[in-house]
C-alpha cells in the first residue's frame, strides 16, 4: 500500500534496515517514549568510542523510538564499525540508517531505533548550497503494538554554520514534506535555539514537546544552549506527558533528550 505523507519522492540514498526481536510493550494508553541523541559518531568527550556506554544510556529510559544524529557506518574513523547495526544489537531495537553522504570509506548520517516494526522508510534530502555539509531527514512509519493506526517518526540534523539561511531553507522543506493531519513526531539536532528564525519557522507547523519545561542540551559537560528537540504535529493528536534532558556529560558532546507523549484518539 503506497501510503505517504510526503509530497516529494524518495531519493536514492543508501538505507540500511536491520531487524531484531524486541519485547512487546503494552500500548493501552498509547504512550510513546522518544529519545533524540546526537552521538558524535559514538566518540565521547573522553575520546573513547564506547558503544556499550551509549547503549546503556539509551536503554536506561526504555524508549520506543530513538533519533540518532552524527552516525557513522563502516567508516575508517570508527574503525569500520557499522554503528547503527551495533547500537541496534546492543539495545535490542530495530534499525534504519539514512546515509547523508559518503565519508571516510563509509557512510555518515541519521539513524532510527524502534521497538516496533518499520513499515516504511524514507530518506529525503534537505536543501543545501555548495560548501555546506549535505543534510537529510530519515523517516519511518511504525505501528505500536495495540494502536489502531500507524504514525510517522522522523530524525534530522540541520546545518550548523553561523549563516541561518541554510537552516531556514531546511526548516521550510521539513514543513513542506509533512503536510497532512496524520500524527508525526520529528526529533533531532536542529542547531537552532528556540528564539531563532529557524525555530519560529518550524513552530508555524510544529509544537515543541519541551515548550513548558525547556532545558539546555549543549555542550554536554555544562549545557548552556538548547538545540535538540522533539516536535510533534498536529497538536490535537498528541499530549505531552514528560520531557527531560538526561544528565550525561561524557558519552557525546550533546546530552540526550527524552519526551513521553500520549496519542490522542480520534472519534
Amino acid at each position: 500500500m503506497k501510503t505517504s505523507i510526503f509530497r516529494c519522492g524518495l531519493f536514492a540514498l543508501a538505507l540500511a534496515l536491520l531487524g531484531c526481536e524486541t519485547p512487546p510493550r503494552s500500548d493501552s494508553n498509547h504512550r510513546v517514549r522518544v529519545l533524540t541523541y546526537n552521538i558524535h559518531h559514538a566518540e565521547g568527550t573522553d575520546g573513547r568510542f564506547d558503544y556499550e556506554r551509549l547503549a546503556r544510556i539509551i536503554r536506561s529510559v526504555d524508549p520506543d523510538l530513538v533519533a540518532l544524529q552524527e552516525v557513522d557506518q563502516k567508516t575508517r574513523r570508527a574503525g569500520g564499525v557499522d554503528q547503527p547495526a551495533e547500537l541496534g544489537r546492543l539495545t535490542g531495537l530495530q534499525v534504519a540508517f539514512g546515509k547523508t553522504y559518503d565519508y571516510s570509506g563509509g557512510g555518515y548520517g541519521n539513524a532510527i531505533l524502534s521497538r516496533w516494526p518499520l513499515l516504511e522508510i524514507r530518506n529525503d534530502p534537505l536543501p543545501g548550497s555548495a560548501g555546506h555539509e549535505p543534510r537529510a531527514v530519515l523517516s519511518v512509519r511504525v505501528k505500536a503494538d495495540s494502536a489502531r493506526e500507524p504514525f510517522w517518526f522522523a530524525a534530522t540534523h540541520l546545518d550548523h554554520t553561523r549563516d541561518e539561511s541554510e537552516r531556514l531553507a531546511q526548516a521550510a522543506r521539513l514543513n513542506e514534506l509533512f503536510v497532512d493531519d496524520r500524527p508525526i513526531l520529528l526529533a533531532g539536532d536542529l542547531n537552532a535555539v528556540p528564539e531563532s528564525k529557524t525555530m519560529r519557522r518550524l513552530f508555524e507547523h510544529w509544537s515543541d514537546a519541551a515548550a513548558s519545561s525547556p532545558a539546555p542540551t549543549v555542550p554536554a559537560g555544562t549545557p548552556r544552549s538548547r538545540i535538540d528537540y522533539v516536535l510533534f504535529r498536529p497538536a490535537s493528536r498528541w499530549r505531552v506527558m514528560e520531557t527531560r534532558v538526561l544528565d550525561e556529560p561524557i558519552a557525546s558532546d550533546h546530552r540526550p533528550v527524552l519526551a513521553v507523549l500520549e496519542r490522542v484518539r480520534t472519534k
